[in-house]
């Protein structure tokens, strides 16, 4: 896995480059590894009116789910002021977290945090995201 790790890493880092963010200026780029072994990528993509931007985990899941996956196994999360190398890790901001409850293993799924080229932190969608609501806190009528 070592190595797909790094390629997610790789893919992350360049998707940053993608990013449209001029009313923050914080670059986010994301890759993710379907079951399958096919990667999507996303960035960040901000408005004006800031609660239409979408997060770069978010980008990547919609264009894999919309083109039919539904089994995924790792993310790299990638971010840093734009034209800077990330110096700390960007974890995925709660609403992302929220997406990778939906469609992904608690106990399998890889989230990657991205430092440098070489270097990330890495944790299970569990350890991220301990008490995420699930389809198992909705209460259905009798």
């Amino acid at each position: 896995m070592e190595k797909r790790e790094k390629e997610l890493c790789r893919l992350a880092l360049e998707a940053r480059e993608q990013a449209y963010c001029p009313y923050s200026g914080f670059a986010v780029g994301a890759a993710l590894l379907c079951d399958d072994g096919k990667m999507y990528t996303g960035c960040n993509i901000e408005s004006s009116s800031y609660s239409p931007s979408i997060c770069a985990e978010r980008v990547a899941f919609a264009k894999a789910v919309s083109e039919g996956e539904r089994d995924f196994v790792a993310i790299a999360v990638a971010g840093a002021n734009r034209g800077e190398m990330p110096k700390t890790e960007c974890p995925p901001c709660g609403v992302c977290r929220q997406v990778m409850a939906e469609f992904c293993d608690f106990e399998k799924f890889i989230v990657l945090m991205v430092k440098s080229k070489n270097e990330y932190t890495k944790c299970t969608l569990k350890e991220l995201f301990p008490w995420a609501f699930g389809v198992e806190n909705l209460q259905k009528g009798d």
